[in-house]
């Protein structure tokens, strides 16, 4: 281990990480901790995959820092200028720390390898660099952000577009067999001190691609109709701010409120405990806000911008509980069903992952759409050609396929806004929207169960122990099917999953995370509704609370 981490320290090119592990190698020999850190963070190569790279900020093979984003930079040009003859590469970057050092390194060691590089200006939300690849033809790019992970994490996403690509594939993160093409060209990359950077030689780009971006957001959604709402908004101190308001005035939006504790990017994130707005506390200070201010709606996006959470006021009476003052987070399922029903098109198709809800292929049947169910994550939702919409549960939303082939939180929230702005002139919101659905489909209560470890060991055991012994009943309704996604399901690529399936028409997807170490269940019941819709919801909750506690047992994790 000495001999690995000196000779990792002689080959860093940066000075404040070699004095780091250097520092950290010198307690290790009488400091436990110290020895074990170390050996942490020599636990092996942090694993470059379909998701790109993503981990804690910090010294060390199995962190994020600059001699890992470089030689990530140098596999990604390696295998692009291997194919293609000077090959273009948009690199964007959040605002997280050390975005701006790795955005920079990339730059300079793709245009050494024969990369026209061109760089977003500055912090910028992801969807404009998943537009900037489509936008300017490009054969990759490159986004430097963690998204909503942990203050402490940072990564690096890899898109494919121009000769790269198919049609279908521009501006969308990479898939196997890819991801490993590109893994074995950064094993492949020889000692730090013999890579190439240029000093010079890319392009900075100005601030004609934002509001090219914009102005593609707007003819994809339209201006809509007149009229304004009170609006909070929050981009939990990421990079969506600005363009999220902009974007939100120039559909006639002015009426606006932003959280001013949350509205700059700080990459330490102080007002939340964890920067997901899907997380608990985390939409406080908006909600606060929203009530001050006796605002219509509030938008919430993550710090890269790529997510969108929506949380309404309940009138008063409202039908499924509440009463006027109190506010509704709607969660991704139910957002994304609403939006997909305002999108569905005889024409058009639908897509949403295997772990969200199911309600979407029935609103895709309803409007005459052809449905689409896929892997996880957008790089697999937004591949379908034809595609009208896709969404996932983790409150991801593709509203515009021809402008961002990815989640885009900002045009999600644009076409929120207009809907709720649509819905207000007739005296409704989203929450009637969402009651119509349940009347005509059944209500579809979904939840997960995310079981977090530290011993990475312990989720293949789970799994290995749920395809021994799967649970026999679920919710007390007997499990009819268990499906190994491992063996691919619904004509889709294998993937390490098991989708268990009750007679009372309970749903369950068992899957590591991955991007996290999480083991996560995604439930979900369905209840017709008869004459009373608040009689079906209850009880659908209580047969959802009733089958993730069994599925959490199942697991041996709780």
């Amino acid at each position: 281990m000495r001999a690995r981490v000196q000779d990792w320290i002689g080959d860093d090119p940066d000075a404040g990480d070699r004095a780091e592990l250097g520092a950290l190698l010198e307690r290790a020999g009488s400091d436990a901790g110290a020895a074990a850190e170390l050996a942490e963070r020599f636990s092996g190569p942090l694993e470059f995959g379909t998701a790109g790279l993503r981990g804690a900020v910090g010294a060390g093979e199995h962190r994020m820092n600059r001699a890992v984003v470089q030689r990530a930079a140098a596999g990604l040009g390696a295998w692009l200028t291997g194919r293609f003859e000077r090959p273009r590469v948009v690199v964007g970057l959040d605002a997280r720390h050390r975005s701006r050092e790795f955005a920079d390194d990339s730059a300079a060691v793709l245009t050494a390898a024969g990369c026209e590089v061109l760089l977003l200006p500055g912090p910028l939300p992801t969807p404009v660099l998943a537009f900037a690849v489509r936008h300017l033809d490009a054969d990759a790019g490159v986004m430097v952000t963690a998204s909503h992970n942990p203050p402490q994490d940072n990564g690096y996403k890899v898109y494919l577009g121009g000769r790269a690509s198919t049609a279908e594939g521009r501006g969308v993160q990479i898939v196997p067999p890819v991801d490993r093409e590109i893994a074995a060209a950064i094993a492949a990359v020889g000692p730090l001190a013999e890579l190439p950077r240029a000093r010079e030689g890319w392009t900075v780009l100005d601030d004609a691609g934002v509001e090219s971006y914009l102005d593609a957001v707007g003819e994809a959604l339209g201006t809509g109709g007149p009229g304004d709402l009170r609006i909070v908004l929050t981009p939990l101190h990421g990079v969506g701010g600005d363009i999220l308001q902009e974007a939100l005035r120039r559909n006639g939006f002015s009426d606006l409120h932003v959280v001013a504790e949350q509205a700059d990017p700080d990459p330490d994130f102080p007002t939340v405990a964890f920067p997901n707005p899907e997380e608990p506390g985390a939409l406080d200070r908006a909600l606060a806000l929203a009530g001050e201010v006796g605002a219509d709606l509030v938008l919430a996006v993550d710090p890269d911008a790529d997510r969108c959470c929506v949380a309404v006021p309940f009138p008063a009476g409202a039908e499924g509980g509440g009463s006027a003052g109190d506010w509704r987070v709607l969660t991704g399922d139910e957002l994304g069903s609403v939006l997909g029903d305002v999108l569905a098109a005889p024409d058009g198709v639908l897509a949403c992952s295997i772990v969200s809800s199911e309600l979407l292929a029935r609103v895709a049947a309803a409007h005459g759409a052809a449905f689409a169910p896929t892997l996880t994550g957008f790089k697999w939702i937004a591949r379908p050609p034809g595609l009208t919409f896709g969404y996932e549960e983790a409150i991801g939303y593709c509203v515009a396929p021809e402008v961002v082939r990815d989640k885009d939180g900002i045009s999600a929230s644009v076409l929120v806004a207009r809907l709720a702005r649509v819905l207000a002139d007739e005296d409704r919101t989203l929450l009637d929207v969402l009651d119509d659905l349940a009347r005509e489909h059944g209500v579809h209560a979904t939840g997960p169960v995310s079981l977090r470890v530290d011993d990475l060991s312990l989720i293949p055991a789970a799994m290995a122990r749920l395809r021994a012994d799967p649970p026999r009943t679920l919710g007390g309704s007997p499990v009819v099917s268990v499906e190994d996604l491992g063996a691919g399901v619904d004509g889709l690529p294998p993937t390490d999953g098991l989708r268990l399936r009750t007679a009372d028409r309970a749903r369950v997807v068992v899957r590591p995370s991955g991007t996290e170490p999480k083991l996560k269940c995604y439930c979900e019941v369905v209840v017709e509704v008869g004459s009373d819709l608040a009689a079906a919801r209850a009880q659908a909750d209580e047969r959802l609370t009733a089958v993730r506690a069994d599925i959490r047992s199942a697991t041996g994790l709780a």
